[in-house]
């Protein structure tokens, strides 16, 4: 019998209808025995035989955040009548700006304490979502729909239909339950995560105009981040983490969590202040001293890093707009932060004068300004005022373990050294990267105590190993000693210990366990740098084969340098190794956008359209590549095969020629490249063999793509300390 205003169902009298869903329809309707309202929920046809289990699971629970169950019919269930609107349309009021703070935290504290309930009872609610979420007229939470609940531990693979349908909301379900996957009350708390952040943001964590596009976001994607408090950011990310493991594990953990930050109203109630420093302008008559000027906008940029609660755009961000036309406003949006420092510096013999201007992107207004004149023996005094007054500007509460005052101020010759090997360091070419050595060799001999040109020269000795400039047997050593004697002076450097574990992994003696000491030391006090975080994601979690892990550390790194074109090119590579291609293709793509001659951007994205079978485009770009890196052999061997595979062997011979003998740096995996490519495996095996013991540093990175399939693989894996599967078929729940 269909249902309609007036008729009746036994002893309820139907009223009105209150919504449809693809589960079946609700009716208000009046229960004449007791004279009260009640909902009407009549299952469809084709659902009946979930009928049962959605009584069953509701019928369990007696919650005040949870709809209550007063009645079961053959085909109907009699609800609680909830007054009130659903949290979506509550959503939809607040026209995309998310919910005030204060009431999305009370929200959510009712919808956790309503699934912690049915998690003690065994149910899981599965269909999470705003539009199962009621809010009462007095502001009350009430939990609908355990329509695709189950009891946990019973019929334990009910996620897909005998049709292989996977049931849920697209949008709000949990990567486990989109691949169809077994659930547990973790699955929850990944859906609580996707309704919190749409509450705080207004925005839907993931997107997509399919359920299939919205399924791949949920499976591959992280949303923005949230702009409400660094704290609830956090805790969403936190529910939201792909792996099962590494989210909340219980919803007691997950409201113990909400509860804290209520102790901290002041770091909630305001978006955590964030702030990109300009280049500041050298506005001294010789043009050569622009080293200094972009040196003290380092010192800035660094010192506010460090502040907790601060969010800072990375270096290489903010210098992407020297001589560019563009609006603060412009620059604003593009690096997602509220201020922007500007400045200029003045050097005339021993006096220098600074100008810093700190503007509010949204309306240009200048919230604070300075002009200081000293001598230039008060550099490092000059910097750290700024640095205060800038935090004083952006109402940030300093501690004395946050202040950013330094602990030695190194000698004036020093510093300067320090300052232009960072500004050959920028540039890049061969011959300022032995520049680079040469001023930071100075800055150490002036003042042997500077631990920052110390832990810079350790950095300096690892690039030269990754670009097959020196070899990593050789300089390794040098770059340790130099790393330890940053750590006598002192002995909690972030990046000391970061570079400690990237060699103890990749590019020494496969001590993975090591590395995963000297990360833990490197990321044990907040804020962690933007750097360290994404060097962790390159070169501990990538090599490991946790590719999900690794996206996620590197997308956090990137947050602070958004358009770091080096990093995102890293980040290219992860998904390349994970088997993204079309997603690494895109990166690579707006990679070139941004640096169209990015030489490792032109050869990565040549070796991901060889893999996808367009060797004519892989072809060019490779050759570019080549003509921009004629010193990287990777490429070389890349090249080779591309020649070989195009029918010009010629070409491909005299290349080969020069890398046969294994002596040059990087030679043994661009051979190793050129026969996997070639789908010569045995001779691939053989080459990369040479290549792990000369530990060459990007190895699984660059040969991993072409070689994770091989039955070679294991073998080589375990020379390296890694699982001898396969990475790409691990299972990584």
């Amino acid at each position: 019998m269909s249902l309609t205003t007036g008729t009746w169902l036994g002893p309820y009298e139907i009223l009105a209808l209150l919504g449809r869903g693809g589960m079946g329809e609700v009716w208000k309707a009046r229960d004449t025995r007791l004279n009260r309202i009640v909902a009407v929920k009549r299952l469809t046809e084709q659902h009946s035989g979930r009928f049962e289990q959605e009584a069953r699971a509701i019928a369990a629970l007696n919650h005040p955040h949870i709809c209550q169950i007063y009645d079961v019919g053959p085909d109907y269930l009699v609800l609680e009548y909830v007054e009130g609107q659903t949290l979506a349309d509550r959503l939809r009021s607040g026209r995309g700006s998310g919910l005030p703070l204060e009431e999305a935290l009370r929200i959510a504290r009712q919808i956790v304490e309503g699934l912690e309930e049915a998690h003690r009872s065994g149910i899981l609610h599965r269909d999470l979502k705003p539009g199962n979420v009621m809010i009462t007229t007095t502001g009350t939470a009430k939990l609908l729909d355990f329509g695709l609940a189950k009891l946990v531990g019973v019929d334990a693979d009910v996620t897909r239909t005998q049709n292989g349908v996977v049931l849920g909301t697209a949008a709000y379900m949990s990567p486990e339950q989109a691949e169809g996957r077994p659930l547990d009350v973790r699955s929850d708390v990944f859906s609580f995560g996707v309704v919190l952040y749409e509450m705080l943001s207004g925005n839907r964590a993931f997107g997509g105009t399919t359920a299939l596009q919205i399924m791949n976001a949920v499976v591959r994607d992280e949303p923005p981040s949230l702009q409400t408090s660094p704290a609830l950011d956090r805790i969403v990310r936190r529910c939201l983490q792909k792996l099962p493991g590494q989210r909340f594990q219980t919803m007691g953990e997950l409201r113990a969590a909400l509860e804290q930050p209520a102790t901290e109203p002041s770091t909630l109630l305001a978006r955590a202040p964030s702030i990109a420093v300009l280049p500041f302008a050298n506005m001294s008559a010789d043009k050569e001293n622009e080293y200094f000027s972009d040196g003290l906008t380092e010192e800035i940029i660094n010192a506010l890093a460090n502040m907790p609660g601060v969010k800072v755009a990375g270096r290489t961000s903010s210098f992407f707009f020297r001589g560019k036309d563009l609006e603060f406003g412009e620059i604003g949006k593009r690096l997602n932060v509220d201020h922007i420092l500007e400045g200029s510096v003045r050097k005339a013999g021993s006096r220098i004068r600074v100008t810093a201007q700190l503007i509010t992107v949204a309306d240009g207004f200048h919230l604070w300004s300075e002009t200081y004149d000293r001598e230039l023996t008060d550099i490092f005094a000059l910097q750290d005022e700024v640095t205060n007054a800038i935090a004083r500007a952006l109402q940030v509460r300093l501690s004395p373990e946050t202040s950013p005052l330094r602990r030695h101020a190194p000698d004036l010759r020093a510093y300067d050294a320090y300052l232009k090997a960072l500004d050959h360091w920028s540039k890049s070419s061969p011959r300022s990267i032995v520049r680079v050595k040469e001023f930071l060799d100075k800055a150490i001999a002036f003042d042997p105590e500077f631990a920052s040109a110390h832990t810079s020269l350790g950095l300096y000795y690892s690039m030269v190993a990754s670009l097959g400039i020196r070899s990593t047997r050789e300089v390794i050593p040098l770059a340790r000693a130099a790393v330890h004697e940053a750590l006598r002076i002192e002995p909690a450097l972030p990046e000391a210990h970061a570079l400690l574990g990237v060699w103890a992994g990749g590019y020494d003696n496969y001590d993975w366990h090591a590395a995963e000491q000297h990360w833990r030391v490197a990321m044990a006090r907040e804020p962690v740098s933007c750097h360290v975080r994404f060097w962790y994601g390159n070169h501990y979690l990538l090599p490991l084969g946790r590719f999900q892990d690794a996206l996620v550390a590197m997308e956090k790194g990137l947050e602070g340098d958004p358009i770091n074109l080096l990093y995102r090119h890293h980040l290219a590579v992860c998904l390349r190794n994970a088997g993204r291609l079309e997603d690494a293709e895109a990166e690579l793509r707006r990679v070139l956008e941004l640096g169209e001659d990015f030489p490792m951007a032109v050869g990565t994205l040549g070796a991901v359209c060889a893999q996808q079978g367009r060797l004519g485009e892989a072809l060019m770009l490779t050759e570019k590549a080549h003509a921009l890196m004629p010193e990287s052999n990777p490429i070389a061997g890349q090249l080779a095969a591309l020649l070989v595979l195009t029918g010009s062997t010629s070409r491909a011979e005299a290349l080969l020629e020069r890398l046969r003998p294994g002596t040059l740096c990087g030679a043994p995996t661009g051979m190793a490249v050129f026969h996997a490519m070639c789908g010569e495996f045995d001779r691939a095996a053989e080459w990369t063999e040479r290549a792990i013991e000369a530990r060459y540093p990007l190895l699984v990175p660059t040969l991993g793509p072409l070689l994770y399939s091989s039955s070679k693989w294991p073998v080589l894996a375990r020379m390296m300390n890694l699982s001898q599967q396969p990475l790409r078929s691990r299972n990584e729940n």
